[in-house]
């Protein structure tokens, strides 16, 4: 009888996040990492709350979905299970039970999202409201900031700007990260934890990222990673939109701010599918770095779909249209109906999948991708797999056609892990 293999910490060991909606991918994201080699330290399961209620799954389910792979398959490296966008004590303690040890904090519903359009005025009257959460704006005021060719100040307008987006959040993260390591300090339990900043609507700056970080450390709560909002656009399911070269360097200096205060990795969440930086994420950071992915399974498990019944891959089309002007309200995407050809106005079914789902050769560069059609179907995963009829229809082709959807997602994941261990 096979033992069961237990997830654990990796430090700031570089990481990769594969996550499995449906819990069939583990297979094909095994079979790529083994490909790739190099030193990256795979996270197999990998889901949101909010996922698992889309998609009606549970923690433990989650977690034998990948455990019971990777036993299989006789696989003994270290490897991790990531409690992701976690934002309440009840959502820590069940994912916990199932054997999760690496819990990403999400205070994103405490942060001022118009901050940074707040007139002087404004932000003068907020922080009057909320001066009492920072009194960090003392502590910092005043302060250069010097790491490596990297230079900032935290003065009073950068830090009540800071603390009028940030003071509350910052609080419900170390409210929530000390409960993680005190239930895990009580149960005897591994944990790591990583702060995620990312879903705001502007860029994290450099100042914001020390704040944040520091506030942490000096509670108590240690950090393994931490995903700032970067500047650019980190839409679902396509590439990178934005200044590459303006990319670089901030990374640069949010990696010299991790190194500063950790060390800890930096972590890039909405990480599907944005190859063209991720050889720089790997350089910047020297490799201390973790991607997130998770909708890009999907969409290749849909691949398998339309290669093997291009009729109900038609079916998933139509519905997903009818459904993604609601369904994309939690997402930061980009793409309309009008951007892609609704199915009776394309009969070839291979033309249909490029619309829908670019491959590297449909690309203009061959490198990332660019179709609106992605978004589509990327938006209303959880609409799909849990309609009473798609839903099972879906997970019946992907469980005829195993080999199948395991070379369709090692061919794809190969592609995203070699510029990251080549970095």
């Amino acid at each position: 009888m096979t033992t069961l293999l237990a997830p654990t910490t990796l430090g700031v060991e570089p990481s990769f996040g594969f996550g499995d909606r449906l819990g069939s991918a583990t297979p094909g994201h095994l079979a790529a990492l083994r490909e790739a080699g190099g030193p990256i330290r795979g996270i197999f399961a990998q889901q949101s709350i909010r996922e698992m209620t889309r998609t009606s799954r549970t923690p433990g389910e989650v977690m034998a979905a990948a455990t019971e792979v990777l036993s299989a398959e006789g696989f003994s490296d270290p490897w991790s299970a990531d409690a992701d966008h976690l934002k309440t004590p009840d959502d820590v303690r069940r994912t916990m039970s199932a054997g999760f040890v690496f819990f990403t904090l999400d205070p994103s519903e405490h942060v001022d999202q118009k901050a940074d359009r707040y007139s002087k005025a404004e932000l003068e009257e907020r922080f009057a409201l909320c001066k009492d959460e920072a009194p960090w704006v003392n502590t910092y005021q005043g302060r250069t900031v010097r790491l490596g060719s990297a230079e900032f100040t935290l003065d009073e307008p950068t830090l009540v700007r800071a603390a009028v987006k940030y003071g509350h959040a910052i609080n419900a993260a170390i409210e929530l990260g000390r409960f993680v390591q005190g239930e895990a300090a009580a149960q005897g339990r591994p944990c790591e934890i990583e702060l995620s900043v990312d879903e705001t609507e502007e860029p994290t700056t450099y100042a914001e990222h020390y704040v944040i970080a520091d506030q942490l450390h000096r509670a108590g709560v240690s950090l393994v990673s931490l995903a700032p909002r970067f500047i650019g656009d980190f839409e679902k399911g396509v590439d990178f939109k934005g200044d590459l070269a303006a990319l670089k360097e901030s990374l640069r200096v949010h990696a010299e701010i991790a190194r500063e205060l950790g060390p800890y990795k930096l972590s890039l969440h909405s990480g599907s599918d944005k190859l063209s930086m991720y050889g720089a994420l790997a350089r910047a950071t020297d490799g201390r770095f973790h991607v997130k992915t998770a909708g890009t399974s999907y969409l290749e498990a849909l691949r398998v779909v339309a290669r093997c019944e291009p009729e109900l891959f038609r079916r998933v089309v139509d519905f997903s249209r009818d459904h993604y002007d609601n369904d994309k309200a939690t997402y930061h995407v980009s793409a309309t109906l009008a951007d892609c050809p609704p199915t009776d106005q394309e009969s070839d079914p291979l033309e249909l999948e490029k619309h829908y789902l670019q491959r590297w050769e449909d690309t203009p560069e061959g490198v990332g991708f660019t179709a609106p059609g992605r978004q589509v179907l990327h938006c209303t995963f959880g609409s799909v797999v849990t309609d009473p009829e798609l839903g099972p229809a879906v997970r019946g082709v992907l469980d005829a056609n195993p080999d199948t959807h395991r070379e369709l997602l090692r061919d794809h994941f190969v592609r995203h892990l070699r510029p990251l261990r080549a970095g």
